[in-house]
């Protein structure tokens, strides 16, 4: 399991730091390739993937991934080489376009699904499909509108 999250981790490390020839390497390179971001519409095919990541990258000045409630499973289930694992978690996101105060910061949650392959000669994993939607935390204690 310890191949599968170092693929899944690199992920956000490309994510933070810009990386996109690191991006470019996590992907399987097929038509049909799928990302879906929060609140967007699917994206299929790794090119269209591959922008959309690039245009994110580019245009966040800051961002953090911290994750939690990391979940691995395989496929086939208790195949001695798995081909395809599912990795579920919760991503606590802070970003910022500026450093200079704690006010320049924001966060936010999403919960992920991402579907990792690999070739049967035990390739290196990648990433087939990706899914992630925002968490709304709602205050038990705020008072409901009319």
């Amino acid at each position: 399991m310890s191949d599968v999250l170092s693929t899944h981790r690199a992920f956000y490390d490309a994510v933070e730091t810009g990386d996109v020839d690191l991006m470019s390497s996590l992907w399987v390179d097929d038509v049909h390739t799928s990302c879906v971001h929060p609140g967007a519409e699917p994206l299929r095919g790794t090119d269209a993937v591959l922008r959309s990541w690039t245009l994110l990258m580019a245009n966040v000045g800051y961002i953090q991934f911290f994750l939690t409630d990391v979940e691995v499973n395989t496929m086939p289930p208790g195949a001695e080489e798995p081909d395809t694992a599912v990795v579920t978690c919760t991503e606590n996101i802070l970003s910022g376009e500026g450093v200079e105060s704690v006010d320049a910061f924001s966060g936010g949650k999403a919960v992920c699904t991402s579907i990792l392959v690999r070739d049967r000669s035990s390739g290196p994993w990648k990433f087939w499909s990706r899914h992630a939607s925002p968490v709304i935390d709602i205050d038990p204690e705020a008072p409901e509108e009319p």
